[in-house]
Order: C-alpha cells, then sequence, then structure tokens
C-alpha cells in the first residue's frame, strides 16, 4: 500500500483546526472507519498513521500560515475521552516495519511540538478532556501543559505494558522521568496500573499540571491558554505564508519535484537523491521572503526534501541506501541562505524556516538508511546543503576533473549556517559531532568557513571520507554501494544509529534509541506479536500466553 502524504485542513477526517486570535484549538474526532487499512476500526479516538499525517500537516501550517498564533490547545472531540492512543488492531495486523516506522513517524510529530513550543513562541496545551490511555497520554506528554478534567472517572495511562506486552512507543517512559520529572518509582507504578491515575494524584505526581472540575474545565483552559499566549514574541497579525500543495510525480522510477529529485535504482537497492541550487536572485529580506511565500527556495526545498523522505520511508522499505547529491552555484546557495542568519529582532518567518530545516535534516539522521554523499563536478555542497554531506555516514568528493567533462573540480564550501543553526538530536551541530572530543580539528574546520575547498584541502580539514581521482572514482562509488547492499540491513541500522550522534545524550536521543533498539526488539518477541501473544489477544477475551525466560 502506497502511503500518501498529501492533505490540508478542508480534508481532515479526523482533525477539526479553528483559529480565534492568538490561540488556535485543534479537536480530535477520529473517523472509526476512515483509518488507513479497512482491516480495523479506529474506535474511542484511537489513532493510526493517517491520523498523524493529519496532525503533522496541522501543526506546519499553523506555524507558518499563522504567525499570530501563540498558543495552540489539543483536546478531544468525543464525549469523556481525549484519545485512547494507537489503534490496537492496527499494530496487531502491521507488520514489523510499519510499526517501527508508524512509532517514529509520531515521535516525529511529538518532538515538531516540542519544537514550536521551545522555539516558535507557539505553546502548546493539552486539555484532556476525558481519559488520555497510551499514545493519547503521549500526545499530552508533547505538550508544555496538560489540563485534566476532573470528573471521577478520566484519568491518564500508560498501559502498554501490562495490556499488551510493548513499551509506550512515542517516548512515554522518557518524557515522565526527563521532561515532567516524575520520580521513578513512581513512574514504574503508573506504567504498570491499566486503570491510570486521575485527580488530584496525578498533579500531586507529576503526570499533569492542573485539574479542574467539568464545570470550569473550559475557562481555566482558556485562562492558560491566554496567559501562555501574552508570553509569546510572535507577531499579532500576519500575513503567513500558504503552504501550498507540493507537485510531485511519483512512479516506480523515482519521484520529482521543482527543486528536488530522485531515481531509483532498484538493483542496487539505493536512491539518488539531488537537490538543486536556486537558479536565481532569492530573497535577502523579511519583506521579500514574506512576499515569495512558499515558492522561495529556502521553504519550497526543503518541504521537498521533507516529503521525499517520508515517501522513501513509507513506501520503499527495499531500498536501504540514499546516495545524496547537489547541483548548482554554491554562491546562489550561500547567498540564499543569509536571509536566516539568526539576529536578536529575527524575522519570525526565518525563524521558522531554519527551524523547518532543522526538523528535516534530523528526519534524514533518524531513517533507517544508510546515507552516502557524492560530491561531485556540478555540485553545489555548500552551507545549508554542505549539512547533507556532513550528515552522510560516508562521503566521496573527487579529486579533480572528469573525462570529457567541462565542469571545474568540485569544491565543499562550509558557513555559518554548519556552526549551530541545525542541531542534531544531541544538541550539537553536526560538524560539531563529527569531531567530538577533537576541538582542535573543530577549530580547524571552523578557520576554513567560507572558503571553496577542493578535495585535498577537504579531506584535510576531516570534512570527507575519501577522495578518489577520475580513474578511481566510479568504480570505488559502484564497490561502495554495492558492499553496502550486500550487509544485513538489521546490523546496518544498529550500526548507523549508534554511529550519527555521538557526544551528549539528551531526551530526544533516549527516544529514538530505545526506539531503534528496545521497541524495535520488543515488537519482534512472542510475547507481545506471536499468535499467543497480547497484542493478538488483545479484545478477545483469552489472556496471552508468555516465555517467562528474561534475557
Amino acid at each position: 500500500m502506497t502511503i500518501e502524504l498529501r492533505t490540508d485542513p478542508t480534508s481532515y477526517r479526523h482533525w477539526q483546526l479553528s483559529v480565534d486570535g492568538p490561540v488556535a484549538t485543534l479537536t480530535m474526532r477520529v473517523r472509526p472507519d476512515a483509518g488507513l487499512r479497512d482491516d480495523y476500526q479506529l474506535k474511542l479516538n484511537s489513532y493510526d498513521l493517517g491520523v498523524d499525517i493529519e496532525l503533522h500537516d496541522a501543526a506546519q501550517r499553523l506555524r507558518f500560515e499563522h504567525p499570530e498564533v501563540k498558543a495552540v490547545v489539543v483536546t478531544g472531540g468525543l464525549d469523556k475521552i481525549f484519545c485512547s492512543g494507537a489503534n490496537i488492531q492496527m499494530l496487531a495486523g502491521s507488520t514489523h516495519a510499519d510499526k517501527v516506522n508508524f512509532c517514529k513517524f509520531t515521535n516525529e510529530t511529538r518532538n515538531a511540538i516540542e519544537d514550536a513550543t521551545a522555539h516558535s513562541g507557539q505553546t502548546w496545551i493539552a486539555a484532556v478532556n476525558g481519559t488520555a490511555a497510551g499514545g493519547g497520554y503521549e500526545l499530552a506528554l508533547a505538550c508544555d501543559e496538560i489540563l485534566l478534567v476532573d470528573d471521577r472517572s478520566s484519568a491518564v495511562s500508560l498501559p502498554e505494558v501490562p495490556l499488551l506486552a510493548v513499551l509506550p512507543g512515542t517516548g512515554g517512559l522518557t518524557r515522565l522521568v526527563d521532561k515532567r520529572h516524575v520520580r521513578r518509582d513512581r513512574a514504574d507504578v503508573f506504567a504498570t496500573r491499566t486503570e491510570g491515575i486521575k485527580g488530584r494524584q496525578a498533579v500531586e505526581w507529576g503526570l499533569v499540571d492542573a485539574v479542574a472540575p467539568r464545570s470550569r474545565f473550559d475557562e481555566q483552559v482558556r485562562e492558560r491558554a491566554r496567559a501562555r499566549a501574552a508570553e509569546s514574541d510572535r507577531p499579532s497579525r500576519g500575513p503567513g505564508v500558504v503552504l501550498s500543495p507540493l507537485e510531485v510525480e511519483a512512479d516506480d522510477e523515482g519521484l520529482g519535484y521543482g527543486s528536488v529529485s530522485v531515481a531509483i535504482d532498484r538493483g542496487l537497492g539505493a536512491a539518488f537523491v539531488t537537490v538543486h541550487a536556486p537558479t536565481g536572485r532569492e530573497p535577502s529580506g523579511p519583506t521579500e521572503l514574506v512576499a515569495a511565500g512558499a515558492s522561495a527556495w529556502l521553504l519550497s526545498v526543503v518541504r521537498e526534501l521533507d516529503d521525499a523522505v517520508l515517501r522513501l520511508r513509507l513506501n520503499e522499505p527495499d531500498v536501504g541506501t540514499w546516495v545524496l547529491c547537489t547541483a548548482g552555484d554554491s554562491a546562489l546557495v550561500a547567498a540564499a541562505e543569509e536571509v536566516l542568519a539568526p539576529a536578536p529582532s529575527e524575522h519570525w518567518l526565518a525563524r521558522e524556516i531554519r527551524l523547518y530545516w532543522s526538523r528535516t535534516l534530523k528526519r534524514l539522521d533518524l531513517s533507517a538508511r544508510t546515507l552516502v554523499a557524492l560530491v561531485e563536478p556540478g555540485s553545489c555542497f555548500a552551507g545549508i546543503l554542505a549539512e547533507l554531506a556532513l550528515a552522510a555516514d560516508r562521503s566521496f568528493m573527487l579529486d579533480g576533473t572528469l573525462p570529457n567533462s567541462d565542469l571545474p573540480a568540485p569544491h565543499l564550501r562550509l558557513t555559518s549556517a554548519n556552526d549551530g543553526w541545525f542541531p542534531t538530536s544531541n544538541g550539537l551541530s553536526r560538524l560539531a559531532t563529527r569531531f567530538w572530543g577533537d576541538p582542535e580539528a573543530l577549530d580547524a574546520a571552523r578557520a576554513r568557513m567560507g572558503k571553496d575547498l577542493v578535495a585535498a584541502e577537504a579531506a584535510d580539514a576531516g570534512l570527507v571520507t575519501f577522495t578518489p581521482d577520475e580513474i578511481d572514482w566510479d568504480e570505488e562509488v559502484r564497490l561502495a554501494l554495492e558492499e553496502r547492499a550486500a550487509f544485513s540491513p538489521d546490523a546496518l541500522t544498529g550500526l548507523e544509529a549508534n554511529l550519527r550522534f555521538a557526544g551528549p545524550e539528551t531526551m530526544e536521543t533516549k527516544i529514538f534509541g530505545r526506539l531503534s533498539a528496545w521497541q524495535n526488539w520488543i515488537f519482534q518477541r512472542p510475547n507481545a506479536v506471536g499468535a499467543e501473544g497480547a497484542l493478538r489477544r488483545f479484545g478477545t477475551g483469552s489472556r496471552p500466553s508468555y516465555d517467562r525466560a528474561r534475557t
């Protein structure tokens, strides 16, 4: 089944978005009969990937189309139900890859919500007006404040361990202790108590921030939303930037956008992703940037790259290597990115585009695919696009020119964009991560910023892996890609996930590291997904049968 990502508020089936001045409300009212597959019903405000695709779209539009929105309230649209979490029948009938991709995309959407609160001046508040179980409570955990209705029945819970023999798949355990600072013994009790915790005890344990009786609940939510909106530095009025539908041509051979193209070599199990530079002058100030809107290269190309990464992830599981290429004029790339430079009085749109690049590059980092960068004649790995080379697991840069080509030798250029504009999940730039523990090498690389480095200079700076000449180029690249295709994809996923995030541990690296390891492993165990496992037995009236041996 091909997953379609394109949607907008007029076609949402599960969410309602309303805007009232500085406060937006997202109401979750899931249609049971509108799942991505027809073998389950999305009852009780449970969700599947389709529900989360709409949530992701809404979060993006709130940031770009509604600069005046300073607080976002998420609430449930069914009686006494906020959200009951991921649909169990959907999970039980999904392949292992679908389960992991679902959890990863959902996590990235939750991280985007946290990013909006932390960096965009758009605070998210969960108005839990009914039961919030599993992924439903995890959605609330992604918000900066949680208000729970105190009606003697509504509770928050993470029942995955006792009911399903899996873990909260979207960071629930990590957010409990790392974000909300719930004491770990209480977190242990909470995560094994099927019925959850409600009322004042939920406040005392730090599971929610406040409770209110149903008669005062809506009023208290409005008060908190207005108070948080008053703290925001977002503008009080627009105009915003309409995120018009992406134009994409998709077929069995790849994807085609305006500035991004993907060519798939199925025999090699590789996708060649090429990002093209702008072809002319781009906006040089906030006014021009707003006027250009979604057609500005900086915004249009990152939307296309984000969409391409998701389509490859969700629809091309057998394409295990992504070869990252660029094409165009490096000078135009460097000139275009200047409008995004952080400044004390930076414009809201410049900030949002920079944050969008951060999220998209993180999505690239977190994809379970081998990343290889090719720095060839005609490429433009400069500044914002040099991040692609820094994100790669290994890179090849041609030393010299190619026969029968009049293109000059390729160069690589670092700019200030590579020194902190786009932090990875560990909180460091890709440049700092590359030279973790070697400050002298980092300083040496920084000293070369703004210079066009040919292969020998880039290698001396530690910025590329290999620099073959024109005689060896085709053969070395071919052998590397064929070798990667011959290895176990499971082992490669573990290898890459371990190596990409050197340096400090953060809540984000913990969440995705544990998703890649623990949840990935648990999702394959018979205790969860076997014929007598908890996911298969859930809702049948029969208890699961467990292998009691611990490893």
